[in-house]
């Protein structure tokens, strides 16, 4: 059972998510570039030390989702029942993960993400966070038996899956062929 979260713990949830709906609004109506920290703590009527209290970097605003695609990655692995294999379970979140980021309206979002070169960098380096994180959890299941260079390499495909699919023509059935490959890599480590 779920234990309801308390008012002081809504209402920050609630201000993160103003900001980040108020930046991703002006990052899209005036370009990335031109908007600065100041403005999106201005429009989101927020002192500028509670943005950053929220969110670490102007690029952050725009990954808003960032920890949450993380940690869903790593309790795929954490989580998923005894015996459970573990190449379905990755696969079952990515697919999650490339609907959500393939939704209607997301496509704006993406254009911008690929027009600023200060945006790609932070997502190339969040997703080399990630497939760290995704390595780590891998390593420490006692369940797998692989090593850790195997764990590693299998959690960069992963990251990459999720960066290939998002850019493909047919998302879905890119996961599904991406992750073929995956599961015959694993199978041979």
């Amino acid at each position: 059972m779920t234990v309801p979260t308390g008012r002081r713990e809504r209402k920050k949830a609630a201000t993160r998510q103003k900001i980040a709906d108020t930046a991703l609004r002006l990052f899209l109506e005036r370009g990335y570039d031109a908007v600065g920290i100041r403005d999106v703590a201005a429009e989101a009527d927020v002192a500028v030390t509670t943005l950053f209290s929220h969110f670490a970097s102007k690029e952050a605003l725009v990954f808003e989702q960032d920890d949450n695609f993380e940690q869903r990655l790593t309790q795929a692995v954490t989580n998923r029942a005894p015996h459970e294999p573990l190449v379905p379970a990755l696969r079952h979140e990515i697919q999650a993960m490339v609907r959500h980021c393939t939704a209607e309206g997301t496509a704006p979002i993406y254009r911008m993400i690929d027009e600023s070169r200060a945006l790609r960098e932070y997502e190339e380096s969040m997703r080399l966070r990630h497939a760290e994180s995704l390595a780590t959890a891998l390593v420490a299941d006692p369940d797998l038996s692989q090593s850790a260079t195997a764990c590693r390499t299998i959690a960069r495909f992963v990251i990459d899956a999720f960066s290939l699919a998002r850019e493909a023509a047919d998302p879905q059935a890119a996961v599904d062929e991406i992750f073929q490959m995956i599961e015959a890599a694993w199978e041979v480590a």
